[in-house]
């Protein structure tokens, strides 16, 4: 979805300002602060739906993640509806699984060269365009979710290989991965890596090595889970005490401080908290404006991490 005008580093196409300021994204400048679309899979009301994509873009978020596998091409139809050529919205999309309608779980994985590739079809297909600015690979053999088994266990090489060959044949514009290991990112760099998605946030930060290497390859890093579990008995952002201490001290809420603490914490992180609400939408964006003294900061960096056994939902 190109840009009919050329934005400057602090606005958009739109001429909105990007929330938290700007970030670089397969090459492109965009919003640090962008919008995860998964949520608006279980949104039944689609009038609604777009509307909340809309609302994104006049916030200034030019980044929106999906996949074709949210609710079987709906969240990307959602997306092809919402969304302009002049908006200038990267739009990225993941591989890895597939939907699954009628089975015991809407999704299933599939990890096989074939299988990515069909998926990036399946992609092109239902968000109408020729070329997807970036695609993330999501592994199925570390991290939340369910894990490969039999002939879903595929060598990295092997998928980075059609992954590479769909860039040189104009499909996707750059690739990402997604629940990798320090190991396989390090085995995937010199394939051109553009992000990192990994589950991460303030009380889940086992990845802080990987964090680091993607910093001095000026790789992004596009957390999901940014605030942590939101499943019953997993650790939550929003119960520290030290991010309600600092909300409470800032005016602010404790998601905002959770995602603040993100933007503050590496150079290169880029945020996609999803929500089909339009009033959390616009307290997500905002978050990009908080200032974190450096006894604040300080005192939120001091928060262990909890656990990594966040499971997907």
């Amino acid at each position: 979805m190109p840009s009919t005008g050329i934005p400057s580093p602090e606005n958009t196409a739109t001429g909105a300002p990007r929330p938290g300021g700007p970030g670089l994204l397969a090459g492109r400048t965009v919003s640090r602060i962008g919008y995860g679309a998964m949520q608006l899979r279980l949104h039944g009301d689609r009038a609604e739906a777009v509307a909340i994509l809309r609302r994104a873009v006049e916030l200034g978020i030019d980044h929106i993640d999906t996949a074709h596998f949210y609710g079987d091409g709906y969240v990307n139809g959602l997306i092809r509806e919402a969304i302009r050529p002049e908006d200038g919205v990267l739009v990225a999309s993941k591989v890895g699984a597939t939907p699954n309608p009628g089975g015991p779980a809407p999704l299933r994985i599939a990890q096989r060269p074939e299988e990515l590739r069909a998926s990036v079809e399946d992609n092109l297909t239902s968000l109408g365009l020729e070329q997807i600015p970036l695609v993330n690979l999501r592994r199925a053999d570390d991290g939340p979710g369910p894990q490969a088994e039999g002939e879903q266990v595929v060598d990295l090489d092997d998928q980075l290989a059609v992954m590479v060959a769909m860039r040189d044949e104009g499909k996707i514009g750059a690739i990402g991965l997604s629940s990798v290991t320090l190991d396989r990112l390090r085995r995937g760099i010199p394939a051109g890596i553009a992000c990192v998605q990994n589950a991460y946030s303030l009380v889940a930060r086992d990845d802080e090595d990987m964090l680091d290497l993607c910093v001095a390859e000026n790789i992004a890093w596009v957390p999901y889970f940014p605030l942590g579990s939101a499943l019953p008995g997993l650790p939550k952002v929003t119960d520290e005490p030290a991010v309600v201490a600092a909300a409470q001290s800032l005016g602010r809420t404790p998601a905002q401080v959770g995602l603040a603490w993100l933007l503050h914490h590496a150079p290169n992180v880029l945020l996609i908290p999803g929500t089909t609400n339009a009033e959390h939408l616009q307290a997500n964006a905002a978050a990009g404006a908080i200032v974190l003294d450096d006894a604040t900061q300080a005192t939120l960096d001091a928060v262990p991490t909890r656990s990594r056994d966040i499971a997907l939902g």
